[in-house]
Formats: C-alpha cells, structure tokens, sequence
C-alpha cells in the first residue's frame, strides 16, 4: 500500500513529563499501529520500553527533548499543536476536526498538561469520560479517532 502523504498528513504523538515507562510503551507501539509519523517525550527520558513489543522506536523516529521549549521551537512548520487534556477549553473528540498536519501532546496521569502546553496548544481535546483515563489509552483513542475519521471523509 503506498501512502500519499500530500493528501494524508503527518501527525506525531507523545508524551510530556511521562509517569511511567509502560505507558509510554504501550503509546509507542499504538503510533506505530495508527500510521504515526513520529513519537516522542518531553522532560524525563525512557530508553526502552519491556511493552513496546513491536519496537516502535526502531520503526519510526523518536525525538526526546529536555523540556516543553525546546520542543516548541521544534514543531514541524504548518503542523498544529493538539493537547489532551481534561479541561473547560477543550472540545470534545467526538466533534473535532483533526489537523491534517498536528502533533498530539498528552501530559502524565497525575499532572496532565503544563499551563505553557495548555496556553501555546492551537487546540484542546478531551474524552466524554467522568474520570480521567490512562496516557496511553488517551493517546491510542486520539489516533483511532484520527484514523476513523480519515476513512470517512476519502
């Protein structure tokens, strides 16, 4: 299957401040899954991960940077930053209209997003849930959702 990336987009996925290193694994390997561009993380720095069984950061490129700054400067140019976060400003997921080009950022379970992340975000997402959910699950539904709609608009 060949991808035209004009007509697709990119899109890459990480995580900010990340709580632990299963998480993260367990969201490499969905990005990997979900025809991500690229994965990431800001602030502390997981080499390798026992749940990224498809080794997810051998397959696509990983970029780490040492706070939320140095990541900004790096966005790649036209794409949109979207936060997931559970917040008064964020739209829910069922009605968003992914960018076609965007970075997904998602924070750690017991902080969530930074105010700079929330502030410097184009947009804001969150789930129609009661309770918040895990990192990795939010940032695979946030993919799915992607993908889902994708199908739909082709």
């Amino acid at each position: 299957m060949i991808v035209d990336n004009l007509k697709q987009g990119f899109f890459g996925i990480g995580i900010q401040n990340g709580k632990t290193p299963e998480n993260l694994g367990v969201l490499w390997r969905s990005a990997q899954n979900m025809g991500a561009s690229y994965i990431f993380t800001i602030g502390k720095r997981y080499a390798k991960q026992a749940s990224d069984t498809h080794k997810a950061t051998g397959a696509m490129p990983y970029f780490h940077y040492k706070d939320f700054d140095e990541f900004y400067k790096q966005l790649p140019k036209g794409a949109m930053l979207v936060g997931v976060e559970l917040d008064d400003r964020a739209v829910p997921l069922e009605t968003f209209e992914h960018p076609k080009n965007c970075v997904y950022l998602l924070g750690a379970e017991d902080h969530g997003l930074p105010k700079k992340a929330l502030e410097k975000s184009h947009h804001l997402v969150k789930f129609s849930t009661t309770l918040s959910i895990n990192v990795a699950v939010a940032g695979s539904i946030v993919m799915y959702d992607r993908n889902m709609k994708s199908l739909e608009s082709s």
